[in-house]
C-alpha cells in the first residue's frame, strides 16, 4: 500500500481516477460536509462515511454525527453509505434512520468467523437480521426504506 498510495489520498488523485474510470466510483473515508461536497463535485456515484474503524485515530468524531450532517446537506444528491462502529441490528437501524442508504460492517463477521469457522458469517447475518427485524417491529416500521420517517416520530 505504501508504494501504491503515497501519503494522503487527495481530491486531485481522486479526480484523476474519476477521469480514467467511467464506471461507478465511490469514495470511502468521508467524514466532513466539505469532503462530501468535494466528492459530489467530482461526479462520484456515492460516498461512504467512515473513519476506517477508528484504528489509526481513535479520538476522531463519531461517524454517526458526521453522517447526520452530511445527509442533511447532501442526502438527496448522492448515495450515502456508512461504515465504522456498526455492530448490531439496532446499530443498523440507527444508521438507516439517520439517512444512510446502506451500511457496511466488518468486525461482527470476523468475530463470528473466529468463533464458528465457516458457518460464522451465516450465523452473524442471521443474528443481525433478527435484531433489525425486532427493532422494526417495535417501532412499527414495515420497510427499512421508511426507517427515517418512523424513528423521527419517536
Amino acid at each position: 500500500m505504501d508504494q501504491t498510495f503515497s501519503k494522503r489520498m487527495d481530491m486531485d488523485k481522486i479526480a484523476a481516477i474519476r477521469d480514467m474510470w467511467k464506471g461507478k466510483l465511490v469514495l470511502k473515508g468521508v467524514v466532513t460536509v466539505s469532503d462530501a461536497e468535494k466528492a459530489i463535485s467530482l461526479g462520484l456515484d456515492g460516498i461512504i462515511v467512515s473513519n476506517h474503524g477508528g484504528r489509526q485515530l481513535d479520538a476522531g468524531g463519531s461517524t454517526i454525527s458526521s453522517l447526520q450532517s452530511i445527509v442533511a446537506k447532501y442526502g438527496d444528491q448522492t448515495t450515502i453509505m456508512m461504515d465504522s462502529g456498526i455492530r448490531s441490528g439496532p446499530d443498523i437501524a440507527r444508521v438507516l434512520a439517520s439517512g444512510a442508504h446502506f451500511t457496511f460492517m466488518g468486525r461482527p463477521f470476523m468475530y463470528g468467523t473466529a468463533a464458528l469457522g465457516n458457518s460464522g458469517g451465516d450465523h452473524t447475518i442471521s443474528l443481525l437480521k433478527i435484531q433489525l427485524k425486532q427493532v422494526m417491529e417495535q417501532i412499527g416500521c414495515p420497510d427499512v426504506d421508511q426507517m427515517p420517517d418512523y424513528l423521527s416520530k419517536i
